[in-house]
């Protein structure tokens, strides 16, 4: 089999393993589903969810904890001299592209009503700031702070303004991606102006 075509079937079992355990996960919770039942659901061998997936957390996280590096780049691609926060919401917009609105919902209802998963939307949120401080700290000034407090500080704080935005969409019912976009720069504003 070509690697074209390894890496196809991959993503598409990946999908339909996450499908399914997301399905379970909003039916049932998703600390009540166990592994054995995912795989049941999805048709394929604890020995091959664990190819796919280090762990259950992984199944809702996975893609999005590899994200950082996305928004980097995204972030690079704007101006140097474009007002950071409006840099920041442009390069979060690229999110948006990335998963649909109705897997967007889920994971955000999922997150609001399990610990575990919460536990592990932060340790996203750490290693999305220690990939985007660096550049963020270069494109302002930092006033003489101790080196990375600055860009630390502003991520940390964008990604606050993420997790605001992201509630108020889920109670506005979810949707719209750029619904999302849209109340993400609305609170960075609010953020700059406040």
């Amino acid at each position: 089999m070509s690697d074209r075509l390894w890496d196809r079937t991959r993503r598409r079992v990946q999908e339909e393993v996450v499908d399914a355990a997301l399905t379970l996960f909003l039916e049932h919770g998703f600390e009540e589903t166990t592994v054995d039942q995912v795989v049941a659901a999805a048709g394929i061998s604890r020995r091959s969810f664990f190819r796919y997936f280090g762990t259950k957390e992984d199944i809702v996280f996975g893609d999005l904890a590899e994200q950082g590096p996305v928004i980097l780049e995204a972030l690079r691609e704007r101006p140097d001299d474009e007002p950071i926060w409006d840099a920041l919401a442009h390069a979060f917009g690229v999110l948006s592209t990335r998963m649909s609105p109705e897997r967007g919902v889920a994971i955000g209802r999922l997150v609001t009503t399990s610990s575990a998963l919460r536990a592990a939307h932060l340790e996203k949120h750490l290693r999305w700031q220690q990939v985007l401080a660096p550049e963020v700290e270069r494109r302002v000034d930092t006033g003489g702070a101790p080196p990375g407090l600055v860009g630390e500080a502003i991520v940390a704080t964008a990604l606050a303004c993420l997790d605001a935005a992201t509630t108020a969409w889920l109670h506005q019912g979810g949707g719209d991606l750029a619904e999302l976009q849209r109340l993400t720069g609305v609170a960075l504003t609010a953020v700059r102006s406040g």
